[in-house]
């Protein structure tokens, strides 16, 4: 895949017409968006049906955690409306109960392990005995086991996480930055090319793209930093 096909813009924007906005600048330079809470709360995911008929890819970043039942109920309808992957938190009952429900749909269910605005002392706060590198490295093992298409890390456990999971499940990393940009909330960030050469396969960006001066021209360095990277590739 091009790099093209690996940028995932987050469009952590506060309305649709905003979104829609982005995505007209960005034209046909950006094939792949992330819709989460925010837009999704405001209309974002008949938006999210509306960019999968125009051909986009839509990466539904819903994070979900249930019983089985309203899992595979929720991933049924999810794969229904055309999109393309979709998080669950990365517990093994969820993402069992996820797998089955997506049988045959081609959408691909990815696990979050820890999110990138956690550290060390976030997890101890939250009850867990492991720290975030660890508790990164079960995740993706239960996620293999569980039949997941890729898992949700950061870049910084990418090369770890690559040796648990093989070569073909997607290891999808937030917390993008082009160097000297600002960290935002985010705690375990890296830049584009060297999380390629980590070991992701899809990066996401929202801020440094939605929020730049000029997004497309910001979009366009990123995606010629990733294709620098990738060349670079054996």
């Amino acid at each position: 895949m091009s790099a093209r096909h690996r940028l995932i813009v987050g469009l952590d924007v506060p309305t649709v017409q905003e979104a829609e906005r982005v995505v007209s600048t960005l034209g046909d330079s950006i094939s792949f968006y992330k819709i989460g809470y925010q837009l999704a709360f405001a209309g974002g995911l008949e938006f999210a049906r509306d960019l999968a008929k125009q051909g986009k890819q839509v990466f539904l970043d819903m994070k979900l955690l249930d019983i089985d039942n309203t899992i595979a109920s929720a991933v049924e309808n999810i794969a229904r409306m055309g999109m393309t992957m979709l998080t669950l938190h990365a517990y093994p009952k969820a993402m069992a109960a996820a797998v089955k429900a997506a049988e045959g749909s081609g959408l691909c269910l990815l696990g979050v392990t820890v999110l990138t605005s956690m550290d060390e002392q976030d997890l101890t706060d939250a009850g867990y005995e492991y720290d975030p590198h660890t508790l990164v490295l079960r995740r993706a093992e239960q996620a293999r086991i569980a039949g997941m298409g890729g898992i949700v890390c950061s870049a910084e456990e990418a090369s770890a996480v690559r040796q648990i999971v093989g070569p073909k499940m997607a290891i999808v990393t937030p917390g993008i930055r082009p160097a000297g940009a600002d960290k935002g909330d985010q705690k375990r960030v890296m830049t584009p090319s060297d999380a390629i050469a980590a070991g992701s396969s899809h990066l996401v960006v929202a801020r440094p793209i939605v929020k730049a001066g000029d997004p497309k021209a910001a979009a366009l360095a990123i995606l010629a930093e990733m294709d620098e990277a990738l060349a670079k590739q054996p």
